[in-house]
């Protein structure tokens, strides 16, 4: 693909719009090439309930006092005005009658000896057409065809033109007419005559009758609903979604599609190159990718469109580390993967088969009319925000250019995959920088190869590896194993302990002896399970050696309260745990090294998560002072979407953090004086 620039990844309120305007299709060809009869079968095949057909020189006709033969007496300035009130006259009608329209007519007439074609099309043709679709029959045909006809093709019989001259003018007319229409936003597909003529443009109707960026949306949100429902009774929990071109593999399939169809046809043909569709000014617009699908279309059948992806995916060798990534993930149950591509879904599906990755590695892309739908940078994103607000999944994205930003700022985890100097996209360094430094993006970037030179500076953008680095253990890890809610298994000392908690008429004493009640509930009930017991010798009461329980390295586990509101939890978890050292904290700076030293376990204990940016910031201290200490978070409530979305949600995820909770609260709310938990703690509810 072409160099994208930051501006060229259009939204949806700037990309060019047919939804609100009649689909009205122009059929074009030379004179002679067969419009009116296919025309005719098309009337028999498609029938008039959802589509018009017209023929544009009757309609000139009807509404010309005097007919065609009139009109071709007129002058040119006259002939072009009846003719914008012809195409007016079919936009108005279909408007009305809200069906498809096919539209037979000319585009230029070019007479022998004349040095250039003459255009008929007007303005009005260009504001009321959204597709074109362009009859390609070969010139000995044409000129056949002319020469048998006595009836409707006096002019262009009376030319006698040569092969030669159809030949030239056929080349010229799609040029001009692919440019133009391209300019316009208008999409232009020709058509070779073959058998299954009537069968392609009959299914070429049905899609430009019901193809609008909303619809596409809805085809890929389908597509994604049944590759999340594929997986039965294990729930995902969380997805792993991966561009192709540059990120999952090094190469640029698009480039290497054309540039064979280049070599096969033995001249590059600049008018079907995605570079010059994406470096118009359509840009990369869901206009410009349905654009690029035509041109597929166009370039080959499906048996030779098979072939040709058959042999750009040979020559794709998927990177050794996703390769690793994805053959673990098989063996969960938790976790799923599917590849977001705006290039061929037929390609990356089959460099997958040949990676042994197809069973469990599902592709989202377009390429053919028959997917269904294209991927644009705005379908990425929306699509991620549909895996994490429709079916509740933690999201890691992997996207190396411009298409996928949106994508990685939508998702959970970003990943921007960097590969060597010379293939990068240059505008992506400055979407990337304002990305970050304007729109909150966080992400990482991971070097493939490992020699690659860092993108922007591995302060905003850390460099991280697959291999070797506990973002491999961050992305596989089951989550819900690692977040335990007390409420979730219905107990009825749940609601005795949350009772006083919300008791408006309680605080002070007895409100801090409801929290150490709590704390000595979930030490108890969830982390001597989750941290485990060892046996020490003790004396039974008859005098006798026993074995007792404590907490598997008691003596060297951390109790720290997050000051002031963790205090009173805090000591009912360490009435539970006596041997472990206790800290008042209220700045992660006051844990210090010596406080880890030698350690196991770390608790870290606060009455509510909200936002979870003050636990995280403990979190992330504590990893920086040890990178193997366990984490325990311990609270009485968390807020829902702290635990899925943020900062919190990401320190759970990338720092093997456990999670245990009285109950889980979806009222995200700040407390202010009486409904201050730390206020109603200590009985300062009016210092607010």
């Amino acid at each position: 693909m072409a160099d994208l620039q930051p501006d060229q990844v259009t939204s949806p309120a700037t990309q060019t719009a047919i939804s609100d305007k009649p689909v009205i299709v122009g059929f074009y060809g030379l004179p002679g090439s067969g419009k009116s009869f296919h025309l005719t079968w098309l009337k028999k095949f498609m029938g008039w309930e959802n589509f018009e057909f017209y023929e544009g020189s009757e309609v000139i006709a009807k509404i010309v006092p005097g007919g065609l033969e009139a009109f071709k007496t007129l002058e040119k300035q006259k002939q072009t005005e009846w003719r914008q009130r012809a195409i007016d006259k079919i936009g108005s009608e279909c408007k009305a009658s809200k069906k498809t329209a096919l539209v037979a007519g000319h585009f230029m007439f070019w007479d022998n000896g004349q040095e250039f074609a003459e255009p008929v099309y007007t303005q009005n043709d260009l504001h009321t057409f959204t597709h074109i679709l362009y009859l390609n029959v070969p010139a000995e045909t044409i000129k056949r065809h002319i020469d048998s006809d006595n009836t409707s093709m006096t002019r262009i019989r009376q030319m006698d033109p040569s092969i030669a001259h159809l030949n030239k003018w056929q080349q010229v007319e799609q040029t001009q007419l692919r440019a133009l229409f391209q300019k316009h936003g208008i999409l232009f597909t020709v058509l070779n005559l073959e058998e299954t003529l009537l069968g392609k443009v009959s299914m070429l109707l049905r899609d430009f009758q019901s193809h609008t960026e909303a619809y596409n949306l809805t085809c890929a949100e389908n597509k994604l609903d049944q590759i999340v429902t594929a997986h039965g009774p294990h729930r995902l929990e969380k997805m792993l979604v991966i561009d192709g071109d540059k990120t999952l593999a090094a190469a640029d399939t698009g480039n290497d599609f054309w540039k064979m169809i280049a070599t096969k046809k033995q001249s590059p043909d600049k008018e079907h190159t995605l570079d010059n569709l994406f470096g118009s000014q359509l840009k990369y617009s869901y206009t410009a990718f349905r654009q690029a699908t035509l041109l597929y279309e166009e370039i080959a059948k499906d048996e030779e469109f098979n072939i040709l992806c058959q042999e750009t995916a040979s020559a794709v060798t998927v990177h050794p580390e996703f390769v690793s990534l994805l053959q673990w993930m098989t063996k969960q149950n938790h976790i799923g993967a599917v590849i977001f591509t705006s290039g061929l879904r037929l390609i990356w599906k089959k460099v997958l088969e040949m990676a042994g990755l197809s069973k469990n590695v599902e592709v989202i892309g377009g390429g053919r009319i028959a997917d269904g739908f294209v991927v644009t940078a705005q379908v990425k994103a929306a699509l991620v925000a549909r895996l994490q607000n429709t079916h509740a999944m933690y999201v890691w994205a992997f996207g190396d250019s411009v298409l996928d930003l949106e994508m990685l700022k939508q998702a959970d985890q970003a990943i921007v995959v960097v590969g060597e100097e010379h293939t990068r996209s240059n505008s992506m360094e400055r979407a990337l920088a304002k990305a970050i430094d304007n729109d909150g993006l966080r992400a990482r970037q991971l070097l493939l190869p490992g020699t690659a030179k860092p993108r922007l500076d591995t302060g905003r953008l850390p460099v991280v590896q697959l291999t070797g680095d506990n973002i491999f253990g961050a992305i596989l890890r089951n989550r819900k194993r690692r977040i335990h809610i007390a409420a979730d298994s219905g107990a009825g000392a749940v609601e005795l302990l949350v009772t006083p908690t919300r008791d408006a008429k309680i605080a002070g004493p007895a409100l801090r002896e409801a929290h150490h009640r709590i704390g000595s509930y979930l030490a108890n009930q969830f982390i001597a399970d989750i941290v485990g017991l060892e046996k020490y010798p003790m004396q039974h009461v008859q005098g006798h050696q026993i074995s007792g329980r404590r907490l598997l390295h008691e003596s060297e586990t951390l109790i720290v309260a997050l000051m002031r509101g963790g205090e009173p939890m805090a000591f009912g978890v360490n009435e539970v745990f006596p041997l472990a050292w206790f800290l008042h904290a209220n700045d992660p700076e006051h844990i210090r090294p010596a406080h880890l030293k030698d350690q196991h376990t770390i608790m870290l204990v606060d009455s509510v998560v909200n936002s979870g940016k003050t636990t995280e910031q403990f979190i992330r201290r504590v990893r920086n002072l040890s990178a193997t200490i366990r984490i325990v978070v311990v609270t009485g409530v968390v807020q829902d979407q702290s635990i899925k979305r943020g900062s919190f949600a990401q320190a759970l995820e990338e720092e093997d953090i456990t999670l245990v909770a009285l109950r889980l609260s979806e009222n995200k709310y700040t407390g202010k004086g009486g409904t201050d938990t730390g206020h109603r703690l200590f009985n300062t509810t009016r210092l607010d």
